[in-house]
């Protein structure tokens, strides 16, 4: 265990007595770290500690445990834990009151480790029936978002609820992207053509949550073009329009940049791309041959993405703000597998591609 004994001494001079204040003295305090050993010096992960205080003179105890908690008792004892994740210094202050309010102190620092907390599964889709997508958790876009006829970032595609682009089967989701001559009929009975197709889906209104961790096992689709992205929208962007609701892109991938594998975060102050801020790119070879699971861990202090459990890309604010950290609202997920976009073009030989996903779950 780690053990602090600390005595802070103090005499009271002729005028105070004359007065007739009383000033503590002798102020002496141990904290201990419970569960801590040589293998776990700063304690187990479980944040325990205790202290016990005493002084000559005294009728109350004040002790601040450096975290924003304190508290405040006649017996100069008191248990307190420390719950945020990881391995943080803090400072230890003990305040001993004497009937005329008068004082002493004294303070420590410990250095404390907090382990992650368990996590349940509270919502998934396993993906395990045959056929169309389970309604209760899923909602297919169809309908572009601007003027009915094309979606953002310049993509190419026309979103459908077919089995031809969306279907689930031995086990897995198929989000199918397809070169076709597809002509759809928007509100204004307008005939649209579309030379591609492909599947967006979103929990929106059926799913949404804040906070835990969201691991998506996923195959991608490879060629010239595609885009396919696992990520998440602030469910109140309807009414405060993106940026301000925050997206979490979990993943994304560019098929010009094979390979090459994403994580990003977009909100009031950074949206879009920004100068001097920094992307989870990640090296992945095989992200069209095996399935990898990704996911991003979304606390009230920061978001940690991840790839097959190894962490890959950490935001957090050292300010946070409502511009810079949306994140304490609920969110929904969206799946989906765009083609083309402003910045790059399409293979002229593409003619199909799959995203699979085999799961995706919620741990809270």
């Amino acid at each position: 265990m780690f053990l602090c004994n600390c005595t802070f001494f103090a005499c009271s001079s002729k005028n105070e007595l004359e007065s007739g204040e009383i000033v503590p003295s002798e102020l002496n305090f141990s904290l201990e770290v419970l569960h801590s050993d040589n293998e776990y010096p700063n304690g187990d992960g479980n944040g325990l500690i205790e202290i016990t205080a005493n002084a000559k003179a005294t009728t109350r105890y004040k002790i601040t445990f450096g975290d924003g908690n304190e508290i405040e008792n006649s017996t100069g004892k008191a248990s307190h834990t420390y719950t945020s994740v990881g391995t943080k210094t803090y400072t230890v202050s003990v305040i001993a009151y004497s009937s005329t309010n008068n004082s002493i102190s004294d303070s420590t620092t410990i250095t404390m480790y907090v382990k992650e907390p368990e996590l349940n599964l509270v919502w998934s889709d396993e993906f395990d029936t045959h056929g169309t997508i389970d309604a209760a958790k899923w909602t297919a876009e169809i309908v572009p978002p601007d003027n009915e006829i094309n979606w953002w970032n310049g993509e190419k595609q026309h979103y459908t609820e077919r089995l031809d682009n969306l279907y689930v089967s031995d086990g897995t989701l198929k989000i199918v992207a397809k070169r076709e001559d597809y002509v759809y009929v928007n509100s204004s009975n307008e005939s649209i053509k579309k030379e591609y197709t492909s599947a967006r889906i979103k929990t929106q209104d059926n799913y949404e949550f804040t906070y835990g961790r969201i691991d998506v096992k996923a195959k991608l689709p490879q060629g010239e073009g595609t885009w396919p992205a696992i990520w998440m929208l602030g469910a109140n962007i309807d009414s405060v329009n993106w940026p301000a609701c925050g997206e979490i892109d979990i993943m994304e991938h560019w098929g010009h940049n094979a390979g090459i594998v994403s994580s990003a975060t977009h909100n009031s102050a950074c949206s879009g791309g920004c100068g001097g801020v920094t992307v989870g790119e990640t090296t992945l070879p095989d992200y069209a041959t095996n399935f990898h699971i990704y996911s991003v861990v979304w606390t009230e202090e920061e978001l940690r993405f991840l790839i097959d459990d190894e962490l890959k890309y950490k935001y957090k604010p050292n300010t946070k703000n409502n511009n810079n950290w949306p994140y304490t609202k609920d969110q929904f997920i969206i799946l989906n597998l765009a083609i083309g976009g402003n910045w790059f073009t399409i293979d002229l030989n593409f003619s199909a591609s799959t995203m699979e996903i085999d799961y995706v779950r919620v741990y809270q």
